[in-house]
């Protein structure tokens, strides 16, 4: 009776403990995160090893991180924090700071959902050369991502976005197909060479520290990705974009994928810090406004992950539609002077540039 009774007693103070210990860790994630992880923090133990739970802890880490350098630029404004479910499996956090002083619109948005692949999905995914064999037309999925574009107000400050996200399917036979996508890219409404230079330069690092053929490869990649076909024009000054990235082996892409979510904050903060107290004109903030029309039909007419988005039942709207700027304006047949500045930056929208050599 007695070693028994010590047994029970030994049982609930471990479990007492691990609960203390839950909450310190948990208080610890509140203070290092925007939100709790949407997996859980005993799952996300539990699976610790798992590349699914390491990717989730890395798309939380580089939104606090976003997060945290933005708001440190727009002092006077705050991240509305909005944790979001999805009734088909998982859910989401989407920080959205709105009307500030630097910024008029950034978001930066996580969410980790699972589920079974709509027909329509499914179709996108083969159309891409993705053999998915489903098993009674089910084919279950888990995918998860960290996405953001900042739209900031002064038209010397450019528009930036980047997404970095990991898919896993199974198929019907229980075997797993997975891969990785993302980039980072630049869109500003008037040209700065030493801007696309730093930008361009600070990604080409992150790049070479795991192989020197992967900057050139998915610059080329981002140039041909963001092209506005029925505008004969990029949607900005790219950056790098990969998708469907499954080798050399699951760890080596995700140590790649980690060292570009870290180049995110230093190839662009400094840019903003130059250029957000520059002075404007109305012209050119009428330029911008333009610019950010050529934006929104991007997003809307060509960019997979809205579309994606888009097709998944019970997938937020309003968070996929984030990157939409606040303002946009659609003129007719508008024509910028030859050899102006406007021109110019058309010019290398048309004609992509090789920036670092």
């Amino acid at each position: 009776g007695l070693g028994l009774g010590l047994w029970r007693w030994q049982q609930a103070a471990m479990a007492a403990s691990q609960e203390d210990e839950d909450e310190g860790e948990e208080e610890a994630l509140r203070q290092r995160f925007m939100a709790p992880p949407v997996s859980g923090l005993r799952e996300l133990r539990r699976r610790r090893r798992e590349l699914r739970s390491r990717m989730e802890l890395l798309i939380m880490e580089t939104q606090a991180e976003v997060c945290r350098a933005l708001a440190a630029l727009d002092p006077g404004a705050a991240f509305a924090v909005d944790t979001w479910e999805r009734k088909e499996g998982g859910g989401g956090i989407s920080c959205v700071l709105q009307d500030g002083e630097v910024f008029e619109k950034a978001g930066v948005n996580v969410s980790v959902v699972f589920g079974l692949l709509s027909e329509e999905a499914a179709r996108q995914m083969r159309s891409r050369g993705k053999a998915l064999k489903a098993k009674d037309g089910k084919l279950p999925f888990c995918a998860m991502g960290v996405s953001s574009v900042i739209h900031p107000k002064n038209p010397h400050v450019p528009t930036m976005h980047f997404n970095y996200r990991y898919f896993e399917i199974e198929e019907a036979d229980g075997t797993k197909q997975w891969w990785f996508g993302g980039g980072t890219d630049l869109t500003p409404t008037y040209l700065n060479e030493e801007d696309a230079v730093h930008f361009h330069k600070t990604l080409k690092e992150a790049c070479d520290k795991h192989d020197l053929k992967l900057y050139p490869k998915y610059k080329k990649w981002c140039d041909d990705y963001f092209y506005i076909k029925h505008r004969g024009e990029r949607r900005g000054i790219g950056g790098i974009f990969f998708d469907d990235v499954d080798s050399p082996s699951k760890e080596e892409v995700f140590q790649f994928v980690k060292s570009c979510a870290k180049a995110v904050v230093p190839c662009y903060v400094p840019i903003v810090k130059k250029h957000c107290h520059d002075s404007f004109t109305p012209e050119e903030k009428l330029w911008q406004q333009l610019r950010r029309g050529r934006y929104v039909e991007f997003n809307l007419v060509y960019d997979r992950g809205t579309k994606f988005g888009l097709l998944t039942p019970g997938s937020r709207i309003e968070s996929i539609l984030m990157s939409l700027p606040l303002t946009a304006r659609w003129e007719y047949m508008h024509t910028p002077p030859e050899s102006s500045k406007e021109a110019e930056i058309l010019e290398v929208l048309r004609n992509p540039k090789d920036w670092v050599h």
